[in-house]
Formats: C-alpha cells, sequence, structure tokens
C-alpha cells in the first residue's frame, strides 16, 4: 500500500521518526480471514450521494459522496469474498427510541438524539450493500464492533485468523474495531478505499497510525488478489435459512 494518502500531512521530523523506529512492518495475511465491514449505514452517508456539506444537514453523521464512492469498493469485496465462502460480518449501531442507551455519545455531539428521529431508519445498512442471509450483523452501542458484542465468540467458533477491515469512520469505529481486533491477536488489514470518514485528515492520519502499529493498510486491490488465492470452502458457514 502506498503512504501517498498520508505522507503530505507528514512533518519531515515524522517521517523520519516512523523510518527509523521499525513501525509500518508487513504483519501480512492470515489462512483463515473474514470480512468485517464496519456501520456502513444511512446515518453514515445520507439517503443518497451528496455533497457532505448538503448531506449532513439532515444526517449529522454523513460522510457525503466519499462513503457512496466507498459503497462500491465494499460491494464488490463482500461479492468477491462470498464467492469464495468466506465469513462477511457487518456492524451497525442501535439505540432505543428514548435514546437512554447513548450514553456518553450525549457528551461530544449536540446533535446526538437526532438519530432517533429520522423518518427512516438510520441504523439501516445502505441496501447497495445489504447483508445476504448467511452473513452476520453485529448490534453495537459504543464505537468497537467487539465492544459489549458476541463477536468475538462467533470470530472463534469459526476458527477465523485475520479480518479485512472496511467502513466508516476511518478515525472512530473502524479505528477501534481494528484496535480490538489487534488486542485479540487476529491479524488485520484495513481497506483503503474501503474505508471513509467525513473529515479527510482525520481519514488520512488514522491510516497512517494504523498501518504503524495495528494493521496492513491495503488497497482493495490487494484484497481481491489475496481473496482470489484462497481455496473455496474453508468455512462452515450459518445455513442462512430458518
Amino acid at each position: 500500500m502506498s503512504n501517498d494518502l498520508w505522507t503530505p500531512y507528514l512533518t519531515p521530523r515524522d517521517a523520519e521518526v516512523l523510518r527509523a523506529s521499525g513501525y509500518g512492518a508487513r504483519m501480512g495475511f492470515g489462512e483463515r480471514p473474514a470480512l468485517m465491514i464496519v456501520d456502513v449505514s444511512y446515518n453514515f452517508v445520507g439517503e443518497e450521494p451528496a455533497p457532505i456539506l448538503e448531506s449532513i444537514k439532515r444526517w449529522r453523521n454523513s460522510c457525503g459522496e466519499e462513503g457512496w464512492a466507498a459503497v462500491k469498493v465494499i460491494r464488490r469485496l463482500a461479492e468477491a469474498c462470498r464467492a469464495k465462502g468466506l465469513p462477511v460480518f457487518y456492524s451497525t449501531n442501535t439505540r432505543r427510541p428514548d435514546g437512554f442507551d447513548a450514553g456518553s455519545w450525549r457528551w461530544k455531539n449536540s446533535r446526538e438524539l437526532e438519530d432517533n428521529r429520522q423518518d427512516i431508519r438510520g441504523n439501516e445498512i445502505v441496501a447497495d450493500i445489504a447483508p445476504q442471509p448467511r452473513d452476520i450483523v453485529i448490534y453495537k452501542t459504543k464505537p468497537s464492533a467487539f465492544f459489549g458484542t458476541p463477536l468475538l465468540s462467533f470470530l472463534l467458533d469459526l476458527k477465523v485468523d485475520s479480518l479485512l477491515v472496511c467502513g466508516v469512520s476511518t478515525s472512530g469505529c473502524v479505528r477501534a474495531t481494528v484496535i480490538d481486533a489487534f488486542s485479540n491477536n487476529l491479524r488485520v488489514a484495513a481497506v483503503a478505499d474501503g474505508c471513509f470518514d467525513r473529515v479527510q485528515v482525520s481519514h488520512a492520519i488514522n491510516l497512517c497510525d494504523m498501518h504503524a502499529k495495528y494493521a496492513d493498510v491495503i488497497t482493495s486491490g490487494e484484497a481481491h488478489d489475496f481473496v482470489g488465492r484462497l481455496r473455496p470452502g474453508l468455512f462452515d458457514l450459518p445455513k442462512g435459512t430458518l
């Protein structure tokens, strides 16, 4: 993965520190990967592609057109993973109608409870990449898809050893999920063009930081090449039927 995304934001001193300190080594892919799609719901892209400053008037968390560009990348990668029989996981947020479980989110955003007053379900995963019957959806209330959820137990049951991670926001829920996966000794690859953020510098610098310490930052092309080399039938997936 080229570091062109974040190089413009690094001072010469910072670039030299990263080179000299040994960070950014390639951890490599695992042998039993799953795809993790973090929080790609209408809350984070709006109902249609629109410039971000327009979209956030209605959808305060929207990342605008960049989010919809990543949706196309995620759809293709999810299709490739399903074709090889790899587990595909999604996360999305959940809220009580009265907003009680927003908890500490309320402390940092004055528009937090607007999510409970949308005329469609904002936490619904975007239809373009809607989960298929054999996929697994994780419902969460905090940034990481691991925190307070059964995600890790499902990964252990499937003997997953690594994650390909896409989604939103790069600086928030993607990063939190990547760090928790790393902390549980999973190999992690963050798919740069399948991740997005409302703030461009946050997207770039958090990819830099994850690449330095917690994950390999790769392109979707690299992810497709890796998935294409895997033999099918590695996993005994959910049957996807009642």
